[in-house]
């Protein structure tokens, strides 16, 4: 298989709701499907749903889906065409693209050039100021003398980050010079634990930043951009609600983000689904780049339901090597779309981690609703990997219509015997600030001070 033909049989190389989401697209488009489970996932809804599971090594994500030689082997195993890798795991290495080139099967994902290239957030800021990007001020910080003459041209506060991944994970704000030295460290142990790469580098702290990303699409020749999303709602850079469109963009300012995110994927002939991830300063109507994710987001099912696609579908479609089957003019936004992270964790104890079994679910049904999940009745939360379950996503006429009928589906919504994130969404849905939109991404820690000690 060289990526010219139909992809018959496909390998999901993930778990959890995204090997769920792969594989009902893969049931409606007549794909084989296997699904590569480790042994906590072996019975797992996602095994339920494939059509046939392969093991692929033991709980330890290590020795199982980031194992790149695992995945391969499966894959052969098998006789799958290609593989999906999802998100998270192996989605963005390389090293799992080529693997699958020279084994003669399709990677459902971008170029390993180009996972090269916006892999490393060094390489893919110069690619971005290369492709006409503004950039967040700063530099690399390869010792604490470089860091100091990073921080003296930008100013405090700024943010440590990790140059070889995201997710939060090595980035460290600092205050003012005399927290440098131990933020530095601590930034620097935190990158090379996280994703064997040490290296980090300086930004300016935006305080008033909000995080819009803009989703592309693209055939290695020609890119469309399919709207942006807000996810500006996190805790720790972690992400925990998201809406597209982003609310209060001047029609301008986001134009010109999606002519941004657009010269950049055909500066790199980028291929397959990316998102290029902008800060925008709310008290200056600008942005800079920040980083671009190769692969598909979590937060995918917002732009489904305001454009009407299916995102693996066009995935697929451009891994078998056809063409854009869309064009700029073709991508039309309908209504407004949430979407709230259902994670297993007791936000009241700081977000502590709830594994354990899930005695009883019950989901919310009905026009506009969708529910993207993994669990049911008896099914186990293992410790070993991250802890979302489900992903509440709500298509509404409106931001106003699409929140109320969030909070509804909210009051509907059971999933019982772990301790889930359900209780910090429907606080959030009843905070002014957060109705008014627009907030930036320190909004949420301000709202979980007022919040300390909330109830259940």
């Amino acid at each position: 298989m060289t990526g010219t033909g139909r992809i018959r049989r496909l390998l999901v190389a993930n778990r959890g709701e995204i090997a769920a989401r792969v594989l009902r697209t893969c049931t409606r488009l007549g794909i084989e499907s296997v699904l590569a489970a480790s042994d906590a996932d072996l019975e797992s809804l996602p095994a339920r749903l494939a059509d046939r599971v392969v093991r692929l090594g033991p709980a330890d994500a290590g020795r199982s889906y980031l194992d790149v030689a695992a995945v391969v082997r499966a894959a052969q195993a098998v006789d799958a065409d290609a593989v999906h890798p999802g998100y998270g795991f192996l989605s963005e290495n390389p090293s799992l693209a080529r693997a699958c080139a020279a084994a003669g099967i399709v990677f459902v994902g971008p170029t390993p050039e180009s996972l090269e290239a916006v892999g490393d957030k060094l390489t893919a800021r110069s690619h971005a100021v290369a492709a006409g990007l503004p950039v967040v001020p700063g530099g690399e910080a390869a010792d604490l003398p470089g860091a100091r003459r990073v921080a003296a041209e930008v100013g405090y506060p700024l943010l440590v980050k990790a140059v070889g991944g995201g997710g939060g994970r090595g980035m460290k704000l600092v205050a003012g010079p005399d927290d440098l030295a131990h933020t530095l460290d601590l930034a620097v142990s935190e990158a090379a634990a996280a994703f064997g790469d040490p290296r980090v580098y300086l930004e300016r702290f935006v305080s008033s930043g909000r995080h819009v990303e803009v989703q592309v699409l693209g055939d290695g020749s020609r890119a469309v951009a399919l709207g942006d999303r807000d996810c500006s709602v996190q805790r720790r850079y972690q992400k925990l609600f998201e809406e597209a469109p982003a609310p209060l963009l001047p029609d301008a300012l986001r134009a010109e983000m999606a002519a941004a995110a657009l010269a950049l994927a055909e500066h790199l002939s980028y291929r397959g689904l990316g998102t290029v991830e902008l800060l925008v300063d709310r008290e200056r109507g600008t942005f800079s780049f920040l980083e671009m994710n190769a692969r598909i987001q979590v937060e995918h099912p917002v732009t489904e339901m305001v454009t009407g696609l299916d995102l693996v579908a066009e995935q697929l479609a451009v891994a078998e090597g056809l063409p854009l089957r869309l064009r700029q003019e073709d991508v039309v936004l309908t209504g407004h779309a949430v979407e709230c992270r259902i994670n297993a964790e007791d936000w009241t104890q700081g977000f502590r981690p709830s594994p354990g079994r899930v005695d009883r679910v019950v989901l919310p049904v009905g026009e506009g609703l969708r529910v993207d999940t993994h669990v049911q009745g008896g099914s186990v939360v293992p410790p070993h990997y991250d802890s979302l379950l489900a992903k509440l996503v709500v298509h509404g006429t409106d931001r106003d219509d699409a929140l109320a009928r969030t909070r509804a589906a909210l009051d509907l919504l059971r999933i019982e015997g772990v301790t889930t994130t359900v209780p910090v969404h429907r606080a959030l849905l009843a905070d002014p600030e957060f109705a008014a939109g627009g907030v930036d991404t320190a909004f949420f820690e301000r709202f979980l001070d007022g919040h300390r000690g909330g109830a259940r």
